[in-house]
């Protein structure tokens, strides 16, 4: 069974084994509660913040929906966890998602894989490293890490199948599972919507994604729907609501950057590539000479040299106090902006996902 098959929680408080699905009239019932917007159905509303467009689209429009902020909270999953890589997301990425949560009055809770992309994709005949949980309060748990041991040693391929875009399924899907099922506040059950951000405009695969569905993270006891609250919305939908807001979006989208997953993101653009070997040449030297050592590139034909060099960067033009704010760990702005102006990165091609 691969890391992100189902989960459920042993004694020990690790993810592990197959989960039992509530019934489907429970999930009916859920499913109502979101159509008739009955918050109430619902012990807690987490959204999936990633700090981009689409994400901060589902927080907001769940505000004007009515959601009580007593119930909603954001989960942050840092790629490069924390224990010392800076391999491939944002340095500004994690303090914006906190400045957003502030701003709002809402907690933001942070996981991680321990040793984030970099680690995994090192892993060398060795079990997947553990999951680090932060919990209300501060403390941080760790589970898992103790699975079978295997051998990476390459980057994620450019594919809509998780199993080979690894990248999603480790760092992303099975970290926000294990937080369901170890989380004490989860764990005696209860009722859960979880909140995403997938839009049916973005590729093929995500136009046939279904608005509302049962999680991985559902047991007999823990119901958790999962809501991909602006599925229908256009990007102009996400953008109008953004403005409507006057919330100041993430830094990358104002250096061009049309989605803000990773800044060094598999499906780079070759202008993407060529704007990462600007802003931080020894980050995008190590890529390439990952590539290099493992002797499969990221996309197949291209290495990321060759993509760069082919590329024209989105920052070459951009003021240096723009590409500073996205390279440093601290967000410098207000998360409110009187004068909001539409980034030059919105509508911009963003090379994924499939």
């Amino acid at each position: 069974m691969s890391a992100v098959a189902a989960i459920t929680e042993n004694p020990n408080r690790v993810a592990t084994g197959k989960l039992t699905k509530p019934a489907d009239s429970d999930v009916a019932a859920l499913d109502n509660a979101v159509a008739t917007r009955d918050w109430s159905a619902f012990e807690r509303i987490v959204v999936a913040f990633s700090g981009g467009k689409d994400s901060l689209a589902c927080l907001l429009r769940l505000l004007d929906l009515g959601v009580p902020k007593d119930k909603l909270e954001l989960w942050h999953h840092d790629v490069d966890g924390r224990e010392g890589s800076g391999l491939m997301d944002w340095p500004v990425t994690a303090d914006y998602c906190r400045k957003v949560a502030e701003h709002f009055d809402i907690p933001c809770y942070f996981s991680w894989k321990k040793g984030g992309f970099e680690g995994e994709m090192l892993r060398d005949d060795a079990p997947t490293q553990a999951t680090a949980i932060e919990l209300p309060g501060g403390e941080v748990i760790e589970v898992g890490g103790k699975g079978p041991r295997n051998t990476r040693m390459k980057f994620p391929q450019v594919s809509a199948d998780l199993k080979v875009r690894w990248c999603s399924a480790y760092l992303k899907v099975d970290v926000g599972t294990k937080v369901f099922a170890n989380d004490p506040r989860f764990q005696s059950g209860g009722r859960f919507l979880l909140v995403t951000g997938e839009r049916r405009e973005e590729s093929k695969a995500r136009s046939r994604y279904a608005e509302i569905e049962k999680d991985r993270a559902c047991t007999k006891s823990r119901n958790v729907l999962r809501w991909r609250a602006v599925i229908d919305f256009s990007e102009q939908e996400v953008w109008d609501l953004i403005e409507k807001h006057q919330v100041r979006v993430h830094p990358a989208y104002e250096l061009g950057f049309g989605r803000v997953s990773c800044m060094a993101c598999i499906f780079g653009s070759r202008d993407q590539w060529a704007a990462v070997k600007e802003l931080d040449e020894k980050r995008f030297e190590k890529i390439a000479q990952y590539e290099e050592r493992f002797g499969l590139t990221i996309k197949r034909n291209e290495s990321v040299r060759e993509q760069a060099d082919k590329g024209t960067s989105l920052v070459a033009d951009k003021p240096a106090e723009l590409k500073d704010s996205a390279m440093n760990r601290k967000f410098k702005f207000n998360i409110l902006d009187n004068n909001w102006e539409l980034p030059s990165g919105a509508f911009q091609e963003c090379g994924g996902p499939t």
